[in-house]
């Protein structure tokens, strides 16, 4: 490879600069020294980055590679350090004896490739990637090879004795180079690099085994060493301020972690086992990509339903659905919208899970007295306008909600509940009276999540006659995916709210108050105010190649 060949040279033989154009990025470097021309050319305008890629793969003769679709060995990405592949965006793809595949944005980084050389010993075959992917690649390869190699180290560097010792006196103070703290650190950072929700730490008579929840799935991930069970657990308590001491009864908490993506709030629960203490953290506040973002993750027609609710000087709106959800997403998004009008918000959560400027948060304690219903109680007397309620658990609660509604506030509140009109029932069963209930309901919202196809492996195919039994005759092609390393093999990458809405007008109520079945409210909102229920919603999204019947399958029910 020649080394003095250089980018603006490659560009113009391409007929992509002009001798003018190369001047002025110069000029540009001289004031900004950290960026390279290439980085230069692209932010002035001067060319895009798939014509520096072409330029470079043309002159050079490298094939350019979409690092997404590549199956990466994760072997070869531990041989590079992560300071090197982060500084020089360069990640190794496959290595077979002395041979390695080596996906970068700038090949004419020489030094940056002897470097690579000099760590693994290897000869290079070099692939060109665009920068954004290829970023996003470093990041998730590395955060996997951290994770593993502390899951290693931690494996081999723990006894019995060792694990006992360091389970109550050394955590507390220890410090980031710590095995235990450094295996829990990576864990946290694959988990949220991978977007999943959940880490599930869960205790066997001869080991323990790490799972992660991605994309509503709970997927294995790594098998840690007996020992390292009960200083791992410790460690986790002393962050969540749990019991260490305490083994025998279940535990709840939460802790901050700060990465490149922010404060991330974590949420532990530890429950008893045979085998030990199992621990669940939900990763809260993910910045993972939402769609329709700017109408609360509805499309278009939810949206029109569930806009006018929040018009309404009082009056209580439930979200529905089962954990994990997207109920309390949901809702945090309502909250800022509202948060832009000269209104008093308050909320009561357990926990907080996001901090949004301007509204007054309240953390439930119950170990202090603090529960939903006290805290409800005491909000009411703070002069609030708009009341949200982490969720509803009892009837206490309820029947708080459901008052406060009534004498004046707009609450906003979770239940769970299959669907919309379920949370009639529901509401009844927990002690609320029929008529407050019919009184102080706005509407009530459905939510369900489906994963999405993968993009970048999906493909269309001829729908079986069993799937067209349950989608409609109509219904001849579907989208699936094939699986890649994008979405780690499974098909689906990402997913996508769907709704059931219902708005509660005074026919609906006076149905609630003449305690008329489900189905009769359902048909009526149907019919009349054209309610579209979760298999609709879900049907039109396989219909237009976003998701699978398996996934509509899940929120059907048997209708």
């Amino acid at each position: 490879m020649n080394t003095n060949l250089r980018i603006g040279d490659v560009l113009k033989e391409k007929g992509y600069v002009t001798d003018e154009q190369m001047n002025q990025a110069l000029a540009y470097q001289k004031e900004h020294r950290d960026m390279r021309v290439g980085q230069i050319l692209r932010e002035l305008g001067f060319v895009t980055e798939e014509q520096v890629l072409d330029a470079l793969a043309s002159r050079l003769q490298l094939r350019i590679v979409d690092v997404a679709q590549l199956p990466v060995d994760v072997k070869a990405v531990a041989m590079v350090s992560r300071e090197l592949a982060e500084k020089n965006l360069l990640l190794p793809i496959s290595v077979q004896e002395h041979h390695m595949v080596l996906a970068v944005n700038d090949p004419l980084n020489y030094f940056a490739l002897e470097e690579v050389r000099q760590q693994t010993g290897c000869q290079l075959e070099i692939c060109l990637s665009e920068e954004e992917p290829l970023r996003k690649a470093v990041s998730y390869y590395f955060a996997e090879v951290s994770a593993r190699q502390a899951a290693s180290q931690a494996n081999v560097g723990f006894t019995t004795t060792a694990a006992d010792d360091l389970e109550i006196e050394d955590l507390e103070n220890s410090d980031d180079e710590a095995p235990i703290i450094r295996l829990l650190n990576s864990l946290l950072e694959r988990a949220i690099k991978t977007g999943a929700s959940d880490i599930h730490i869960e205790p066997f008579e001869h080991e323990t085994r790490v799972r992660m929840r991605i994309d509503g799935v709970i997927m294995e991930y790594v098998t840690i060493h007996r020992n390292i069970h009960a200083p791992l657990i410790a460690r986790i308590k002393i962050l969540a301020n749990l019991d260490i001491a305490e083994k025998r009864v279940p535990q709840d908490g939460h802790f901050r972690v700060k990465l490149d993506e922010g404060n991330i709030n974590i949420r532990v629960s530890v429950l008893p086992t045979v085998f030990g203490e199992k621990a669940v953290l939900r990763i809260l506040a993910s910045a993972a990509h939402l769609d329709h973002a700017d109408h609360f993750g509805m499309d278009d027609f939810s949206y029109s339903q569930f806009a006018p609710m929040l018009n309404y000087p009082n009056g209580i709106i439930y979200i529905t659905g089962p954990t994990g959800s997207g109920k309390s997403t949901t809702l945090y998004m309502v909250l800022d919208y509202l948060s832009g009008r000269k209104v008093n918000i308050s909320t009561i959560e357990d926990p907080v899970e996001k901090n949004i400027p301007g509204i007054n948060q309240t953390q439930v304690n119950v170990t202090a007295g603090m529960t939903f219903d006290v805290g409800l109680r005491a909000l009411m007397r703070q002069d609030p306008d708009i009341i949200m309620v982490g969720e509803t658990r009892d009837g206490e609660t309820a029947g708080t909600s459901v008052r406060a509604a009534i004498t004046g506030h707009m609450v906003l509140s979770t239940l769970h509940t299959n669907d919309a009109v379920s949370s009639i029932v529901r509401l009844q069963d927990m002690g609320v009276e029929t008529y407050l209930v019919a009184n102080s309901l706005v509407g009530l919202v459905a939510q369900r999540l489906l994963r999405k196809v993968c993009p970048s492996c999906a493909r269309e195919m001829e729908t079986t006659e069993q799937e067209r039994l349950f989608l409609g005759r109509d219904v001849k092609k579907i989208h699936r995916g094939m699986g890649c390393s994008h979405c780690n093999h499974t098909g689906y990458s990402g997913r996508i709210a769907v709704h059931e809405i219902l708005p509660v007008n005074n026919e609906i109520r006076r149905m609630i108050v003449d305690h008329e079945t489900i189905e009769e409210i359902t048909k009526y909102a149907v019919e009349h105010q054209h309610m579209r229920t979760l298999k609709e919603s879900g049907l039109i999204l396989v219909k237009e190649g976003v998701t699978t019947p398996e996934e509509l399958m899940k929120i059907s029910y048997g209708e």
